[in-house]
């Protein structure tokens, strides 16, 4: 039980955080802005989400 639930929370923050990169990839921030962005959400992929979402850039949404 216990590893069923830390594979789905491991898949939960893998798909927030390609969601993350694939937002950092439509901002319209500079080049090494972006690859900064990606580094940090890759090398500490939870803290780094949480980071990205308080103070990273964002893509155009459209409402």
């Amino acid at each position: 039980m216990g590893s069923t639930f830390n594979s789905l929370v491991g898949l939960i923050i893998l798909a927030l955080d390609i969601w993350a990169i694939l937002n950092v990839f439509k901002s319209s921030v500079g080049a090494g802005t972006k690859i900064i962005w990606v580094v940090v959400i890759l090398v500490l992929p939870v803290l780094g989400l949480i980071i990205w979402a308080i103070a990273g850039p964002r893509g155009n949404v459209r409402i």
